[in-house]
């Protein structure tokens, strides 16, 4: 009765809705977990409770490992240089040298586009580096996170190295479309509507200095001193005065370089066949296509850890015994991140068993007859959709990819634009999502309520998406990605011009 029909997407939908209703992500994750559990058993009070722990919670614990050491271990990096005054010296820094609140919120952006590795990596290392820039400039945590998390999935989904890119290609690689995965990913890149439109609307929003929606609220709370931040434990507040700005770039640049290099050592670009299949020696793409983030992030991370732990000490700013105290620091900064996580790999492992890939899989060949033009626009609507309700761009892509395929014709040019529609829709669901693992990165590396960053950042994405799918509707019949792009730019400039308009005369 349950499997593989809505009933599939009722648990996700539900702990969103409880989600954003109470602003209490725990209980509305587990909710969700207990209502698909009681699904997938027939409401059997026993078997809830196995299939809860044996087929949620413990596996979603199991397969996250590697993820969970990795952000254990920039919790502790990001302890060690704020107890150094790192942080506090570039903070210093910033204010003098970065003059202005769109200033700031723009070398956020700036920043964000050049970690385009990986979204988590990315999420992480902008919060940590930025918090103390956007602080210093007044900057809502909320603000930061929406800056960190609208950057984070869009510059990786349009950049042909990174973690992203390796997924969608090798999704495409073995179907039959006559195009290898990475030239088909490379080519629907001009149509990733929301992605490209994401990017430019966070520019536009940034240098008009307008804002809608609940983040009004919340940037007006940290003019006032209100940041909107996780309160700091006592921990936190004891800085080193011998810290330097050297002292947060030189890690974190460390980090930056050791991970890339784990990422790719992992894929096999020193010549160490690390999964047993294909040598990629020398390919530093094919080695990206090949590797594990949750393998190479932790491999650079423990070398960043050490490597942090020794230049404080060297430099005697911190003992070796406050060095070791940042260690619990770090750690308690990301158990929020992590139990939310948790929760929510957990709960798209229920839908994944209740059948939703099914259920979409059979509205999709229905929606294919009589709509063909139509259909990049409708795959955008029903990837967000997906994305949404599962909290997961990857699987998103993973499962209608291959429904787009068989869908259109091999190397024709509706193809290429299904395919983008597919990221595009993956990655605007994502942005949506209370369960999305990237949102909740985002929140970690914005040190702010995760509850409260879904919230600001939905309207904002709905905004954009809706830009999108009109860009879409017109590329099926157009199919020219510079015609829709110049057109989703001037609405969003028009638009944003009416909305502060309209905020002035309030």
């Amino acid at each position: 009765m349950f499997v593989n029909t809505f009933w599939a997407l009722v648990p996700p939908i539900l702990a969103i809705a409880l989600a954003l209703l109470t602003k209490e992500a725990y209980s509305s994750l587990f909710i969700g977990i207990v209502i698909g559990a009681l699904f997938l058993t027939g409401f059997s009070p026993v078997a809830t409770v196995d299939t809860i722990i044996n087929d949620g919670i413990v596996p979603a614990t199991a397969d996250n490992a590697g993820i969970f050491v990795f952000l254990v271990i920039l919790g502790i990096i990001v302890a060690l240089v704020n107890r150094s005054g790192g942080s506090a010296a570039f903070g210093r820094w910033a204010e003098k040298n970065i003059k202005t609140k769109t200033g700031a919120a723009l070398a956020t952006f700036a920043l964000g586009v050049l970690i385009f590795i990986d979204d988590y990596f990315n999420c992480l290392t902008v919060g940590s580096v930025m918090r103390p820039v956007t602080d210093s400039h007044k900057i809502s945590r909320q603000k930061l996170a929406f800056l960190i998390d609208a950057t984070a999935a869009p510059i990786c989904m349009i950049a042909p190295i990174s973690s992203w890119a390796a997924a969608v290609s090798s999704t495409a690689e073995d179907l039959d479309t006559g195009i290898s995965g990475i030239q088909l990913f490379i080519r629907a890149i001009p149509y990733n509507f929301y992605s490209l439109l994401t990017l430019f609307f966070i520019v536009v929003l940034c240098v008009m200095k307008v804002d809608f929606g609940s983040m009004v609220s919340y940037e007006r709370k940290a003019q006032e001193g209100d940041l909107g931040g996780l309160p700091e434990t006592e921990e936190e507040k004891i800085v080193s005065t011998k810290g330097k700005m050297i002292d947060l770039v030189v890690p974190i640049l460390f980090l930056i370089a050791i991970c890339t290099i784990g990422m790719v050592y992992v894929g096999g670009f020193f010549g160490v066949d690390a999964w047993g299949g294909t040598d990629y020696a020398g390919d530093f793409i094919g080695a990206f296509g090949n590797t594990d983030a949750f393998i190479g992030l932790p491999w650079g991370g423990i070398i960043a850890l050490v490597f942090t732990v020794i230049w404080v000490v060297a430099r005697r700013i911190l003992t070796f015994k406050e060095s070791m105290e940042c260690v619990k620091t770090g750690f308690f900064n990301m158990v929020p991140p992590i139990l939310i996580l948790t929760l929510a790999v957990s709960l798209k492992s229920m839908t994944s068993s209740l059948g939703a890939a099914e259920y979409i899989h059979g509205l999709m060949e229905g929606a294919a007859t009589g709509l063909y033009a139509m259909l990049p626009a409708i795959i955008f609507i029903v990837a967000c959709g997906l994305a949404f309700a599962t909290g997961t761009s990857w699987g998103t892509f993973g499962i209608l990819i291959p429904i787009v395929t068989a869908i259109f014709p091999a190397d024709s040019q509706l193809l290429i634009i299904g395919i983008s529609a597919c990221c595009a829709g993956a990655v605007c669901g994502d942005h949506c999502s209370p369960i999305s693992d990237t949102t909740i990165m985002a929140s970690a590396g914005a040190q702010c309520d995760h509850v409260s960053h879904v919230s600001t950042q939905l309207p904002y994405a709905l905004f954009v998406a809706a830009i999108s799918f009109v860009c879409f509707v017109i590329a099926g019949f157009v199919h020219n990605p510079v015609i829709c792009l110049a057109l989703g730019a001037v609405f969003i400039v028009g638009a944003l011009f009416v909305i502060k308009n309209k905020m002035k005369t309030a």
